[in-house]
């Protein structure tokens, strides 16, 4: 294990610009090495072997998707709308809406993440766009995600995110007007020792703005009828919007339910990780110093540290090695003597390994029980999964640890699953939202017998997929 001394990692606060951006001098795609030193130094901060086969690649990883998850400050809405704009007769402002012929252009469920600039976690952004044509001109629909996505691709809040696509639209398609709705889902990620006491933890605040200009400015106006009234199939009311957070105000968990025992934690933390933090902002082309990120890199380390790799006791009550004594752990039991337990749908929460993103979801257990048979409480299992959920993991290791330990406990014969969403997946723009992934590990008579398999398999409801996707 390296050791982390203040004095060998600095960050320099220079080259601040005036729109709160840092001009990075050699603005690469591929420039990712001061992003790749500072995850060594996170990785440390958490007791990890920088060099184990997991973790040997994570920091080119994480910068990587890091740089991907915020190109948006490199891009430019004039460059994307320039030159897809096209005239169309009969689209003018003056009468009606767009002369009478035309009206609205609406596109909904433009899917997207961001990063929180609070905590550094991606959210999910659901986004519903419309305009009102003027000047005879409309304008591709495809720029119109083009241009959501520039903007979500930076550090964000909700409302700032709604406020800056609705204007950049504004100004680059001179519309009569533009209208922007959002729904963000942010993982509210616990500290395991607020996940043991809150076994009813909820696992996603959810936040719908909205924003508008020209036409729209008005939230009383008549012209939000059609919006909404085209929204209304997509679960969205207009009250529901009204009256909303406005972007002085937090939304971010982290922020939120923040404690003054957990504000003195994020005091506390080791400021050579803070420092990391900060000079990754700054690598991505933020000013580390900018009001709304000051607290940033603190809360970021503290969310960080649920996952370090310390000698934590798991306390198993004395089950582990005697907690079943009725049943034959070498797999030879008559099965027509035994029947299916389950323990279904237990949360967890984890961090991958490879990129430093959370994965949250579900477990699931079957094991065979016979006469005599004393199962284990639900709540030792669910502090078994927890266990191995608050480290740096993958979700197959995962799996297959849960297994192995509760095996044991259960008689031998037992069978794990898995459902998880991966934000390492979905901010990489390579799974689309709303899938998961499901792993299985499988000990004793569940290898063998492929029926007992299929009957667990068949218990497991189908409504199990983690929220928030």
């Amino acid at each position: 294990m390296g050791c982390l001394d203040e004095g060998h990692f600095n960050v320099e606060h220079d080259n601040v610009v005036s729109n709160g951006c840092v001009e990075l001098g050699l603005e690469e795609e591929g420039n990712t090495s001061a992003i790749e030193d500072a995850v060594k130094v996170l990785l440390l901060g958490l007791g990890e072997d920088v060099n184990r086969e997991g973790l040997r690649k994570t920091p080119l990883r994480v910068a990587k998707a890091l740089r991907e998850g915020t190109r948006g400050y490199r891009q430019k809405v004039k460059d994307i709308v320039q030159g897809a704009l096209f005239p169309e007769a009969g689209l003018d402002n003056r009468v009606g809406h767009a002369g009478g012929a035309g009206g609205l252009v609406l596109v909904r469920d433009l899917d997207h993440f961001s990063y929180c600039e609070a905590c550094l976690l991606p959210f999910q952004v659901k986004c519903h766009v419309g305009y009102i044509s003027s000047g005879q001109r409309v304008v591709g629909l495809s720029k119109l995600s083009r241009v959501t996505d520039v903007f979500a691709k930076r550090l964000q809040e909700p409302q700032r995110l709604a406020n800056e696509i609705c204007t950049a639209l504004h100004q680059e398609i001179k519309p009569a007007g533009v209208a922007v709705v959002i729904q963000c889902s942010h993982i509210h990620f616990p500290n395991i020792e607020s996940v043991l006491l809150d076994s009813k933890h909820q696992g996603w605040v959810k936040i719908l703005v909205s924003s508008g200009s020209g036409v729209f400015e008005n939230k009383s106006a008549d012209v939000w009828a059609d919006f909404y009234n085209l929204l209304k199939f997509r679960g969205i009311d207009r009250e529901e919007i009204q009256f909303r957070v406005s972007s002085d105000q937090c939304w971010c968990p982290s922020l939120s339910s923040l404690s003054a025992e957990a504000s003195s934690k994020i005091e506390a933390v080791n400021p050579v990780t803070v420092a990391a933090v900060a000079s990754i902002l700054k690598s991505l082309g933020e000013d580390p110093l900018r009001k709304e990120l000051a607290g940033t890199p603190g809360r970021f380390v503290k969310w960080l540290m649920n996952f370090q790799n310390c000698n934590m006791e798991m306390r198993l009550n004395g089950f582990l090695g005697n907690g079943m004594n009725s049943s034959d752990t070498n797999g030879n039991a008559n099965l027509n003597d035994k029947q299916i337990c389950s323990e279904l749908n237990m949360p967890f929460w984890s961090q991958c390994e490879h990129h430093l993103l959370p994965f949250h979801g579900v477990v699931h257990i079957g094991y065979l029980g016979s006469d005599g048979f004393k199962p284990i409480g639900k709540s030792l299992l669910q502090s078994i999964v927890h266990f191995y959920g608050f480290k740096l993991q993958v979700q197959e290791r995962l799996t297959r640890q849960i297994a192995e330990t509760i095996s044991p406990l259960l008689g031998g014969d037992v069978i794990v699953v898995v459902e998880a969403s991966h934000t390492c997946m979905i901010s990489r723009g390579i799974q689309k939202f709303g899938s998961s992934t499901a792993t299985i590990a499988v000990l004793g008579n569940f290898l063998t017998d492929a029926s007992a398999r299929a009957m667990f398999l068949q218990s497991i409801p189908s409504s199990t997929s983690p929220e928030g996707l």
